[in-house]
């Protein structure tokens, strides 16, 4: 089960960079601060967080051990892809809320 969790991490990362690609060119257009760099850090951190995962998967420890007490687990796991969650959807608001504003 743990690849699929790692496989589904990388599918968001790769989502992640194609907006993040979008991203820069609708910014080239135009002429927008260069935000989209959050989409790619995100999506850095999303692909961090398979591969911990999948390392995890091919090193199981020796000894079963609890990951729930491990700060640095927890971290990898959960809050690298918590971050970059939200680091690309107040990106993917900034340049793309255009298509929601209210036109008269």
């Amino acid at each position: 089960m743990t690849w699929l969790a790692a496989l589904g991490m990388a599918g968001v990362g790769v989502l992640l960079l194609v907006l993040g690609l979008l991203s820069r060119r609708l910014g080239e257009v135009t002429r927008a601060s260069a935000y989209y760099i959050g989409l790619f850090v995100a999506a850095l951190l999303f692909f961090i967080s398979a591969g911990v995962r999948l390392w995890h998967w091919f090193n199981p420890p020796l000894q079963p051990v609890d990951l729930t007490h491990d700060v640095i687990w927890i971290l990898l796991y959960h809050g690298a892809p918590a971050l970059g969650l939200t680091l690309a959807v107040v990106v993917a608001w900034r340049y793309w809320s255009w298509l929601l504003a209210e036109r008269d």
